[in-house]
């Protein structure tokens, strides 16, 4: 009796463990879903197309590697930086100087706007949202979260436009159709300057109080470590300008990372790369198919702005870009309509996920009130960006 009262026991106490560990598992596996649905979705779109088209030795054409590379040694510097509060210390030091809440208000956006120049559009977010929070709540200003927070996003999206690093997108496109980086500056000369003037104009509507700052201790920068890290950056820009080969980056970067700062390796988004292995397949594979193939080039012969921008509100900027680049030559309307093309729903780009989750975390009950704010700033932006684009190209 007892030995088979001690085996029930031991069945339920294994039951109870397979049990907990499915949930774990399940648990775990629906947060990865929610922090990076587009990432799920850019692996099932690859897989589903996968059963079309066979794997074969075509799909290892599929991948830009330089891109891929590019983007990993850049988020790593990124994030080692980030890791002795490179950013931060810099960024609340030129806060620090201004006394009015426009002022103030203005420098947290021009500094997310010129950082996603050279960090990145998601990364300028992760660095300087928290910046804008910090600022608000010290100096009771909270009334402006929702507002800052948006125009944060825009000139995020926005800003990065510029460079041939700023975006995602535009360090593909570059690479793809090996775009000389004079002339990819003056593509979108035009909209930058355009979208610097409305996100000055809007934020002129900010009161302009006396603002006072907290005088927290301010942490210093590691001084050997910064040298080191902006040399590994300056480094990585030679390599998206093609001065040095990729794999030079590939393996030296990781290496001193790995002596350095594990950390920033162990940090790196690696949903983003994968994103981008999965949409090369995925793209690549609808490049494949005739009837896709010969109607998307159809329509992008009308008008390749209009639909690049109609693309990136259902599937993002950077997906579009992936996709559409394999039916148009035109990089020139294409590289205009997926910087535009951010602004518009949420899921236009990736990076206002990530300003979205960020605010909800602060303000978890205003969630309809910052959605409706943020369509309303970003479609008017949206809109006034289209007619440049097609006075650019022509109607």
């Amino acid at each position: 009796m007892a030995k088979k009262l001690n085996y029930y026991l031991k069945k339920d106490s294994v039951s109870s463990d397979v049990a907990y560990s499915i949930s774990v598992i399940a648990k775990t596996l629906k947060q990865f879903i929610k922090k990076n649905i587009v990432c799920v979705i850019a692996i099932c779109a690859a897989l589903l197309t996968s059963f079309i088209i066979k794997p074969d030795k075509e799909y290892l054409n599929y991948f830009d590697f330089r891109t891929l590379t590019s983007l990993f040694i850049s988020l790593a510097v990124i994030c080692a930086l980030n890791n002795i509060h490179f950013f931060d210390i810099i960024s609340q030091r030129i806060v620090y100087l201004f006394k009015t809440t426009r002022s103030a208000i203005l420098a947290l956006i021009y500094i997310t706007f010129i950082g996603s120049m050279f960090i990145a559009n998601d990364m300028a977010l992760i660095t300087f949202l928290p910046l804008g929070y910090y600022l608000l709540i010290n100096t009771k200003q909270e009334k402006y979260m929702a507002f800052v927070f948006i125009m944060q996003n825009i000139a995020a999206n926005l800003g990065g436009m510029l460079t041939p690093f700023g975006n995602p997108q535009n360090l593909y496109l570059y690479s793809y159709f090996n775009i000389d980086s004079i002339e990819f500056m003056g593509i979108m000369f035009i909209p930058f300057i355009v979208s610097i003037t409305l996100i000055t104009i809007c934020a002129l509507f900010i009161s302009n109080k006396e603002l006072t700052l907290s005088n927290d201790v301010q942490e210093k920068l590691d001084v050997k470590k910064t040298i080191l890290y902006l040399i590994l950056f300056s480094f990585t820009l030679i390599i998206i300008f093609r001065v040095v080969h990729y794999l030079w980056g590939l393996v030296l970067i990781p290496l001193i990372l790995l002596v350095v700062d594990k950390k920033a390796l162990k940090k790196v988004d690696y949903p983003l790369l994968i994103t981008f292995v999965a949409f090369f397949i995925f793209s690549g594979n609808v490049a494949r198919m005739d009837t896709i193939r010969n109607t998307v080039g159809a329509w992008l012969n009308k008008s390749t702005l209009l639909i690049g921008v109609l693309s990136c509100q259902f599937i993002s900027n950077v997906p579009t870009a992936i996709l559409l680049s394999h039916f148009t030559n035109n990089y020139r309307e294409l590289l205009v309509a997926v910087n535009i093309g951010g602004t518009g729903t949420l899921i236009a780009s990736l990076a206002s996920l990530i300003t979205y989750r960020t605010y909800i975390k602060y303000n978890p009950s205003k969630q309809m009130y910052y959605l409706k704010m943020f369509s309303g700033f970003n479609f008017s932006f949206l809109a006034i960006l289209i007619l440049v684009g097609l006075i650019m190209f022509g109607f």
